[in-house]
């Protein structure tokens, strides 16, 4: 069964909570930027290995000195609460830059 996306109240709610991510379509997504290419691959591994705990996973794009974590779900069409729990525990280890 599918999940129900948040409605543009909830939305809104979401991101005050969650200040460095943006609404990207139907997406939430984070740029994050590293000093170094390893940096920024080390910590696109971390992502894996929690999105492996919470069996949902992230579109990761690692680029020179960047990482871009973008979460939807995708059988809802939308950004979930789900998207936005595991959001939230991406930014418990995030670099704050």
């Amino acid at each position: 069964m599918a999940r129900s996306p948040l409605s543009d109240d909830q939305l809104r709610a979401a991101l005050a909570s969650l200040p460095r991510w943006r609404i990207d379509g139907a997406a939430l997504s984070r740029d994050l930027r590293f000093a170094t290419y390893e940096a920024g691959v080390a910590f696109a591994m971390q992502v894996a290995l929690v999105a492996q705990r919470m069996d949902h996973h992230p579109d990761l794009t690692i680029g020179w000195l960047r990482v871009v974590v973008t979460y939807t779900t995708h059988d809802a069409g939308g950004v979930t609460a789900r998207d936005v729990a595991a959001a939230r525990a991406v930014d418990a280890f995030a670099p704050d830059a």
